[in-house]
């Protein structure tokens, strides 16, 4: 391998923001180690996909230690996998609690830290999660708490891990979306969530991938929550 090569591992990536994260990484020359429940096996060199779910702590070590198998190091982690459910607060069951805690609390906390610990090896790194803009702007009409429960987690855990690594020479940063168009999201419901933005419309994949790409190459930016959410954060 190249000792120019980075190796970064991305999870939530056999579909849409994941994906095209994937895509970016890899045209910069970047080897990727790519993770999800459902992705399929890749024959390009640069990729390795490693099927399994991420509530799961087993997927988790088997992501980073066949990482480090294959290509020896691990230079970013982008926590992408994140489970949305919107319900009023009194509906939500255990299965939903269990199942978005699962992901992005536990899923992000387990592969997290063992790619940090891949990371102080090198004394270099970068941590970069996605969360949501309405952890800081919650919007009348999309109930949200095990949203902003767990992603507000992680942008409080973005700065404690930013502090307690500065002088390692690992970053942690969150990129903090607002509605963008992806699978998620049919398009005749397009009109209406871009409503909820300042600017009137929805974002595209790729200012998420930009925003992410800009971080990993930001070397004095740590602890930021960048929001890449049309001004929702902002107010209205």
């Amino acid at each position: 391998m190249s000792a120019a090569q980075k190796v970064v591992v991305v999870t939530g990536a056999s579909q849409g923001i994941g994906a095209e994260i994937v895509s970016a990484f890899l045209k910069r020359n970047y080897r990727v180690v790519a993770t999800a429940r459902s992705i399929k096996p890749s024959d390009n060199p640069n990729l390795l996909t490693v099927a399994g779910d991420l509530a799961d702590p087993a997927t988790a070590r088997r992501v980073i230690a066949e990482a480090v198998a294959k290509f020896g190091r691990v230079d970013t982690l982008v926590n992408n996998a994140g489970i949305f459910v919107a319900k009023p607060f009194t509906s939500y069951t255990a299965e939903d609690y269990a199942a978005v805690t699962g992901i992005n609390l536990s899923g992000f906390f387990h592969i997290t830290q063992l790619a940090i610990a891949e990371m102080e090896k090198n004394k270099s790194g970068h941590v970069v999660s996605i969360t949501t803009s309405l952890v800081d702007h919650a919007i009348s009409g999309v109930p949200s708490v095990l949203a902003s429960l767990t992603k507000g987690g992680l942008n409080a855990a973005t700065k404690s891990l930013a502090i307690e690594y500065a002088k390692t020479g690992i970053r942690a940063n969150a990129v903090s979306p607002g509605i963008i168009k992806s699978p998620m999201h049919a398009p005749e419901t397009h009109e209406a969530l871009g409503a909820l933005h300042p600017v009137g419309h929805m974002g595209e994949m790729s200012d998420i991938v930009d925003a992410v790409l800009y971080l990993d190459s930001a070397p004095f930016v740590t602890g930021e929550i960048l929001h890449v959410d049309g001004g929702q954060s902002a107010g209205h």
